[in-house]
């Protein structure tokens, strides 16, 4: 059996990702799960799985930090994120695989055939072809799919001035100014636009950043973009869009 450990900040992930290993790879067995990625350290160290299935987006310390604190990294390391932004610093960090949130059970077992090799080679290989592919294929998207009332209507990325979140929905703003509502988390609207033109500058808020017209410093602090429509900018994120205009 091949020793792994889970690592994600979220108990419903962990639980989704349990069930797959269990019921798609026998072969992995789960011997710890941690929400904490300061418990995570130590336990690595401690235990010295086979594997990692490591989330990147954790609040206290993000998945690249906890990797920095690690004594022992002999391990295959399998980064599972919603965001394929990501992709080159985890191949970057030698993961052997790269799984988008939420997980494919055909992704999974294949990435499991990885493990098994690497494993039993003794080998942390990073196959170089793989990593051009998936990061060619992530910069050239130009349009996302949005499941709309029984349809698959396919959304050229240049056409969304910005997105605003509605608990587990989100609305996508046009150029023309129609919208339309998805049944998805505005993370994962945002890992869907993964794109340099995008950015989050409010909990509720993603704009793109090719729309933006003014920086309002008065009243708050908000952008205006096309079309005359004010996007409020959180106290958190002000340094790092004034950073990003700067850029534009």
């Amino acid at each position: 059996m091949i020793k792994s450990i889970i690592v994600d900040d979220e108990p419903s992930a962990i639980k989704s990702m349990k069930w797959e290993l269990e019921n798609f790879c026998p072969e992995i067995e789960v011997i710890e799960t941690f929400t904490n990625p300061e418990e995570a350290v130590s336990a690595i160290n401690y235990l010295k799985p086979d594997c990692v299935f490591l989330d990147i987006e954790m609040p206290q310390m993000d998945g690249f930090t906890l990797l920095e604190h690690l004594t022992h990294r002999d391990f295959a390391l399998v980064v599972t994120t919603a965001y394929e932004s990501y992709a080159l610093k985890a191949f970057k960090e030698n993961a052997i695989d790269y799984l988008l949130k939420p997980v494919d059970s055909d992704d999974l077992t294949k990435c499991v055939k990885k493990i098994q090799r690497m494993v039993s080679n003794g080998s942390q290989k990073t196959d170089i072809q793989e990593v051009i592919s998936l990061l060619s294929s992530s910069q050239s998207r130009t349009k996302i799919p949005l499941h709309l009332n029984g349809r698959i209507v396919y959304q050229d990325i240049t056409d969304i001035t910005y997105c605003q979140a509605d608990g587990n929905y989100t609305t996508i703003y046009k150029a023309d100014g129609s919208k339309v509502v998805v049944s998805k988390k505005i993370k994962e609207i945002e890992a869907m636009l993964n794109h340099s033109h995008f950015h989050r500058v409010h909990q509720s808020y993603l704009v793109n950043t090719s729309c933006i017209k003014e920086y309002i410093r008065s009243d708050g602090q908000y952008l205006m973009i096309q079309n005359d429509i004010s996007i409020p900018v959180s106290r958190a994120k002000r340094a790092e869009v004034l950073e990003l205009l700067e850029k534009i």
